[in-house]
């Protein structure tokens, strides 16, 4: 059974992993694979369902969801405010979710019997900004990254590995661009570090706004899939 009749299952809440989550059901008796998905701020676990439509049914699909409450239904990894110079985060909160999503990863991988080798961290807009941190500074941790409309903070600085560690980290960087919210300059920065700290990795951009298309979300499923049939 493919992720295109899949449906979300219920809230689970277990203290070990630090995050509330929902997994895509049906669930894999034995899955082989990971996709962790992070949704962007002011939303929730929920609305990142539709992004793992067709993935393939030894894939297990985590959708945590943000640990701070903006509203009903709606969380954030972190706090920020756009103003005239681009936007400022709230950098503390910034740092805890990352650490709190680092351990969410492990605890995931020791839970169902996952490798870091076949787990994938990927997110939309604030959540592509955390897969990156995590992936940037924890390459052991997972086997690539998804940046879909999103940016690599520049206060990852400090905590991004090193060159080595990365070498066998893969990303996956699209953006629209037309997007007002983050503009695609972000993506062309993004694009431009990685390739300066030899993380391989695809860059797509889109005639669109700030959201996902069918055609990035076509093609992060074909990364996905290159990285699902590496040797």
């Amino acid at each position: 059974m493919s992720a295109s009749v899949s449906r979300t299952g219920d809230l689970q809440t277990n203290p070990a992993l630090g995050l509330s989550f929902r997994l895509m059901q049906p669930v894999a008796a034995q899955p082989r694979h990971c996709v962790i998905l992070l949704h962007g701020v002011g939303s929730n676990e929920a609305n990142m369902a539709e992004l793992a439509r067709g993935m393939p049914p030894d894939t297990l699909v985590i959708l945590p969801r943000g640990p701070l409450t903006l509203g009903p239904g709606q969380y954030a990894w972190f706090r920020v405010a756009f103003g005239a110079n681009g936007p400022s985060i709230n950098a503390e909160e910034a740092e805890r979710s990352r650490l709190t999503l680092i351990h969410f990863v492990q605890q995931v991988q020791l839970k169902y019997g996952i490798t870091p080798a076949n787990t994938v961290i990927a997110g939309f807009s604030q959540g592509g900004i955390m897969s990156a941190s995590v992936a940037l500074s924890t390459p052991e941790s997972v086997a690539g990254f998804g940046l879909l409309s999103g940016r690599i903070l520049p206060e990852l600085d400090a905590s991004l590995a090193s060159r080595e560690r990365l070498a066998t980290l893969k990303a996956f960087v699209s953006h629209g661009e037309q997007d007002p919210v983050l503009p695609v300059a972000w993506a062309h920065r993004s694009d431009a570090m990685l390739t300066q700290l030899g993380v391989p990795h695809e860059y797509h951009l889109y005639p669109m706004d700030h959201g996902i298309s069918d055609a990035m979300h076509a093609d992060f499923l074909t990364w996905l899939t290159s990285l699902n049939t590496r040797p």
